[in-house]
């Protein structure tokens, strides 16, 4: 009796394989070939959820059909090669299995095993599914494929198909496929992950420990060739990869030790290493290329060529060796010492002091024995020397000293305004459109068309276009909160609904809590379209932008209340609300004065608006924030016990919606997920306070520092870009994402300062901050020095002077890790910005006995200072 794919499908939910072993066989060869269109056609229509909802995984089950149906391999590989399929199949019961094959006599067997294991994905390939491959591949090894879905499985099943104590390179050794799939371990990029850890941490064998030494071990056996190993392991490292997955290639290559000889007739490709790999494989390099050259077989020009580029790496450690061993090698051939000196020199454009003042006493030590010409091109060379080094290079080339290094101006440029928005939406088609790109993606510019267009235009001929967009988008449409927050799609689904069906809509009341005082502000306008869109019609929304970052041109919103004044109907309040807070906060006079004609109640107060200012300022004060001694059991390694952030309080006359943007006490306990600020949705709010923003974005970008979260820093360059005051929030704002973990945070970090500086702003309070957050352990001062190296090579250096000399002397009594480069970047910077102010403890610690690295770069800071 012949399955129908329903009861397969039943059966194979209940993972009943004997019952659809049995069926299957029941069947005629020809019904089973007949079966198989059905079987793909099911498997086909199984997607997603569907898999899990009634039942066991029917995987297997569906696996067995497709072996006893298919005619060929080629139709096999398809349904079992699927998403769905490929990772659950190969579950099934071997011994099932192998009934169905032995019944068929099938000879497609290692054509369908090297057809799945090409299709194998990328990550996460399992041993128990690689050896399943394996088993249908049979001893035609030679046809698998060398991809890297099928290379990572056999890393993999190599290990765990053996016992645990069985030694790697014996469980190399064992496998048919060592020969095959070795060298592609060298040749795929990224294979070094599968060695170094990754998702294998724990496993046992993946380590930088196991690899090498198996290696290493079948080439001492002879089972390897190690010509080849050592040949495949230079060119992994030549071709490059992330420093981590390269490293157990590092320890390969010293794990097989190579000789003079092999050293030597690589040279080249060891030089090509130091001059352009990560850190540890250049060391290596470097390494090998001096025991080439203390046998005497590297030649003259090769060193110098490659030390030019070696000695402007930023590892200091690479090139500090580099410079001692040029130094040796002009010993050993004082006949060339000019030009070993004249290399040497390259090293005065490295931005590290301590490198071009090592790079510099080595060429005093030599001076009085080279030539006069010589002498004049290391002169020469020296003028890009920084610090306090000018002086001394004068000294010892007998030169004038140079003149001081001019302060900056007008630099950083200011960035650019923000663009106009887009025209508006005309038609319900665009208005669609509009609407399915923000389910995708939400934008402001996007939210503002669309509500703009949704109370503007009839809502004659709409339907027919929305309609199926609130079918097909039901349950984001639907949903106004998730977990107690407001979902702004689903309060838009509102809107849409009371305006195609007015009479037949009924709003649902939700017990929830309340919006954001800042994000919520959109929230509170598509609640308040829903409740007025057709019992208090208007022609168009007061608080529509002009701008992208959600400003609004008082002149524009001049001439809508004109319009509103004369058809004689008031505004939406939270409409109206809006539009006020969007406006900038000086505009020109003639629409002051045109604005005091309006007679209007809303008309009236736009007019005082403007005469005022705008929306009064908060008082900013700044609050130490503690984690509650029940929660830090709790708390992650990276977690701090304080946390300084900004409340506000109104001042002024404001309105109940104002004043509840304007009020933020944060209390006296750290809330690590206590907001839901939404950056773009909040600025577009309030374009024109980044005081209040940054305020109510604090916990979010101090958890970029203190929390190490990666991406919570992004937003702080378009703060930062709005207008107005810039007090303890913006500033504290900028320290905490200087100390981020993340580079990218740390990038915007600098943008964020780059434009404060830009804008003239005092930034000494930034290195206040910077002081105390590293007191507490908030900040690491390496993760700072990098934004502020940044922000002096951008242009930035009188900033970053402003903020150093703010945040040293607390540092120098703290003396926290990292405060040597501190000092050095302070004396880089003090030249180029021109201050000459001592910096209160700095004497303390220069005039100190000994010759440590703070010492000295102290006594550089404070020579520069004194001039």
């Amino acid at each position: 009796m012949s399955l129908t794919w329903a009861e397969l499908d039943q059966l194979a939910r209940r993972s009943a394989c004997a019952r659809i072993t049995d069926g299957l066989l029941a069947m005629t060869e020809q019904e089973r070939l007949a079966f198989a269109p059905e079987v793909e056609a099911g498997i086909k229509r199984t997607r997603g959820e569907a898999w899990w909802g009634d039942g066991d995984d029917p995987a297997a089950g569906y696996a067995l059909a497709v072996i006893a149906c298919m005619p060929s391999a080629a139709r096999a590989a398809a349904p079992l090669s699927r998403r769905d399929m490929q990772e659950r199949w190969h579950s099934v019961p071997r011994r099932f299995w192998q009934r169905i094959t032995d019944a068929r006599e099938l000879t497609w067997l290692p054509d369908l095993g090297v057809r799945l294991a090409a299709k194998l994905p990328v990550r996460d390939v399992g041993a128990a599914q690689w050896q399943f491959l394996a088993e249908l591949i049979g001893d035609q090894v030679q046809l698998a494929p060398r991809t890297e879905g099928f290379v990572r499985g056999w890393l993999n099943a190599v290990y765990t198909n053996y016992t645990e104590w069985t030694p790697f390179a014996d469980k190399l050794k064992a496998s048919p496929y060592l020969d095959l799939l070795l060298p592609a371990v060298f040749e795929i990029d990224g294979m070094g992950g599968e060695l170094t850890g990754g998702h294998w941490t724990g496993s046992g064998w993946a380590s930088t420990s196991v690899f090498a030494p198996a290696v290493v071990q079948l080439v001492a056996e002879g089972r390897l060739d190690r010509a080849t190993i050592l040949a495949a392991t230079r060119d992994r490292l030549i071709r490059g990869d992330r420093p981590a997955w390269l490293r157990p290639f590092t320890e390969l290559h010293d794990a097989l030790a190579p000789t003079v000889d092999e050293l030597a007739g690589a040279a080249g490709d060891y030089a090509g290493l130091l001059a352009r790999a990560p850190s540890p494989i250049a060391g290596m390099a470097q390494r090998a290329l001096r025991s080439v050259d203390e046998a005497g077989r590297l030649e003259f020009e090769t060193l110098l060529e490659t030390s030019g580029t070696t000695l402007l790496r930023t590892e200091k450690g690479l090139v500090k060796t580099q410079l001692s061993w040029l130094e040796k090698v002009a010993r050993r051939q004082p006949d060339r010492a000019g030009e070993v000196l004249e290399t040497v020199a390259v090293a005065f454009g490295h931005p590290a002091l301590d490198v071009q003042e090592r790079a510099l006493t080595l060429v005093g030590r030599w001076i009085g024995r080279l030539d006069p010409a010589t002498v004049a091109r290391l002169a020469g060379a020296s003028v890009v020397l920084t610090g306090d080094l000018p002086a001394r290079a004068a000294e010892l080339f007998g030169t004038a000293a140079p003149e001081p290094e001019q302060v900056e101006t007008g630099v950083p440029a200011l960035p650019a305004p923000p663009a106009a928005m887009p025209p508006p939406i005309t038609g319900a088609a665009e208005l669609a459109a509009e609407i399915t790109a923000l389910l995708h993606t939400e934008t402001v510019v996007g939210w503002e068309r669309i509500i703009a267009a949704l109370v503007a235009l009839p809502a004659d001929g709409m339907a027919a276009t929305l309609q199926p967009i609130l079918e097909r988008y039901d349950y984001e449409l639907s949903t106004v909160t998730s977990y107690g927050n407001f979902r702004r799609p689903g309060h838009l689904g509102n809107a849409i609904r009371r305006k195609l069906a007015p009479a037949a809509y009924i709003i649902q009341a939700h017990t929830i809590k309340e919006p954001h005082p800042l994000t919520g502000l959109l929230i509170r306008r598509l609640q308040e379209i829903t409740d007025r869109i057709n019992t208090e019609q208007v022609a168009e929304l007061l608080a529509t932008p002009t701008r992208v970052d959600g400003s609004l041109d008082a002149a524009v919103l001049l001439d809508r209340l004109i319009r509103l004044e004369t058809t004689g109907r008031e505004p939406w309040p939270v409409d109206f609300e809006q539009a006020l807070l969007r406006v900038p906060r000086t505009v020109d006079a003639d629409v002051t004065v045109r604005a005091a004609e309006l007679t209007s109640a809303a008309g009236q107060r736009f007019a005082a608006w403007l005469k005022d200012g705008g929306l009064p300022d908060p008082v900013s004060s700044r609050r130490v924030q503690r984690n509650p001694a029940h929660q830090r059991a709790y708390m992650s390694m990276n977690q701090s016990h304080r946390r300084f952030v900004v409340d506000l309080e109104p001042a002024g006359d404001r309105s109940p919606l104002a004043d509840r943007i304007l009020t933020l006490d944060r209390g006296p306990d750290i809330q690590w997920y206590s907001d839901e600020f939404t950056p773009d949705i909040a600025i577009a709010a309030l374009p024109h306070h980044r005081e209040v923003l940054a305020a109510w974005a604090l916990p979010t970008l101090a958890s970029s520092a203190d929390m190490d979260q990666r991406g919570a820093g992004r937003s702080l360059p378009a703060i930062v870009e709005c207008d107005g005051p810039a007090g303890p929030a913006v500033r504290l704002a900028v320290a905490y994402v200087l100390g981020a973990r993340d580079e990218a945070d740390r990038l915007a970090a600098v943008d964020a300062f780059l434009v404060l500086a830009a804008q003239g702003e005092d930034l000494s309070g930034v290195g206040t901050e910077i002081a105390e957050l590293c007191e507490v352990g908030m900040l690491k001062p390496s993760r700072v020095l990098t934004g502020l190296t940044d922000a002096h090579h951008a242009g930035g250096s009188a900033a970053v002077w402003q903020v150093l000399a703010a945040a040293l002397p607390k540092l120098l009594v703290l003396a926290p890790r990292g405060l040597p480069d501190l000092l050095e970047l302070a004396t880089l910077v003090a030249g180029r910005a021109g201050p000459r102010a001592e910096v209160p403890g700095l004497s303390d610690v220069a005039a100190r006995t000994g010759s440590s690295r703070l010492v000295k770069e102290a006594r550089r800071l404070s020579a520069v200072l004194v001039g």
